[in-house]
């Protein structure tokens, strides 16, 4: 009777899940290609002082399903949801609450992290997995753990979450979930610190630069290095303070075996690193004031010289301007020497007029 009704209502999103990862009958070659399994990147058994086992289908559908573990240690399985056959089912997971399968199926970015009772769920930054570390984009990557599993879901390759998986190791195993989330949360962090120093290298060039330089003709290019560096401290920096946000959220009951990790550990690494964004923002900030008053002072410095050169030239100008008057009767007009006479009194007006800024301190 039971086989019926459930042939009746289609198998289970566990089952439908892992479909693909029985047709291999080797769980671990589903574990080691990605994509396998509507999107289980790996599900593998966590045991004190032992290496990371893989797990086998009626394992994993023992997990998905809700059902009691029959094994020692805790399980961690990995999704990716970037086809929405993998992020409906997910949804529909009956060892979560509808509302959790729904947020681990989700693809837009927000900082969450919520706990009931023994379960935890929420969702973190992450960079994605570019080349070059300061032009990587944010994105990010959901969870919802109890005592005995961690569910981890992804659309984008996630660094952090991979070097958390190679870090497990017999001998540096966390205690339980909440161990694996810390330490891709410290990842990001120390992601987030390493492009700190590497701006705050770069606005030490900056500063180098502007003290050092005798010439202060181009300064278009320091300031277009403090934009960079201010552009990415604010992108950060939008980044951290949720996070830092939702960690010390008061009204935010979490549970014991999850505390100390998310709520203590964490807690001092975010805001770590949101102290020193703020610490670089502020000198970025202090370094864009110098370098708009130097250009302000070139700029002064180039008017000053242009209205200098202005004020000896109207002598002259007028001097020229009388002279080319088609007038009967101009005088130096007939002479052999005229024009060099004509020069001769604009030379001494320029003089004159220099004579007159210098005695009224105008230069």
């Amino acid at each position: 009777m039971s086989n019926d009704t459930t042939s009746a209502r289609g198998p289970s999103p566990a089952l439908r899940l892992l479909e693909p990862y029985i047709q291999t009958r080797d769980p671990a070659a589903a574990i080691a290609h990605p994509g396998l399994a509507n999107g289980l990147v790996w599900a593998v058994r966590l045991v004190a002082g032992q290496e990371p086992a893989p797990l086998d289908a009626d394992d994993i559908a023992d997990c998905l399903e809700g059902r009691p573990q029959q094994h020692p240690g805790w399980a961690w399985l990995h999704f990716d949801t970037v086809h929405s056959a993998a992020r409906s089912q997910i949804a529909t997971l009956s060892c979560l609450p509808r509302d959790v399968g729904q947020m681990l199926a989700e693809t837009d970015y927000a900082a969450l992290l919520e706990a009931e009772g023994d379960l935890v769920w929420g969702a973190l930054p992450a960079f994605d997995d570019q080349a070059i570390e300061d032009d990587r984009a944010i994105c990010a990557w959901r969870f919802a753990m109890t005592p005995d599993l961690l569910i981890t879901t992804r659309r984008n390759p996630i660094p952090a979450l991979g070097a958390a998986y190679r870090s497990l190791r017999p001998g540096a195993l966390p205690d339980g979930p909440a161990g694996v989330v810390d330490r891709a949360l410290r990842e990001f962090t120390d992601s987030v610190r390493r492009q700190i120093s590497q701006l705050d290298d770069e606005l030490d060039r900056a500063e180098d630069a502007l003290l050092l330089i005798e010439s202060r003709a181009d300064l278009g290019h320091l300031s277009g290095i403090v934009g960079k560096v201010r552009r990415r401290a604010t992108e950060l920096r939008r980044v951290m303070t949720p996070i830092d946000r939702v960690l010390r959220d008061e009204d935010l009951d979490m549970p014991d075996w999850a505390e100390e990790e998310l709520r203590n550990r964490a807690e001092r690494q975010v805001h770590a690193a949101l102290d020193d964004l703020i610490a670089l923002q502020d000198r970025g900030r202090s370094l864009q004031d110098e370098l708009a008053s130097s250009q302000a002072e070139e700029t002064n410095r180039r008017l000053y010289i242009v209205s200098v050169a202005t004020t000896l030239m109207l002598p002259a100008t007028v001097v020229t301007g009388f002279f080319g008057m088609n007038t009967g009767g101009m005088f130096l007009s007939g002479g052999r020497y005229g024009t060099v006479e004509a020069g001769v009194v604009c030379f001494v007006f320029i003089v004159v007029t220099w004579v007159f800024l210098k005695f009224a301190r105008l230069l």
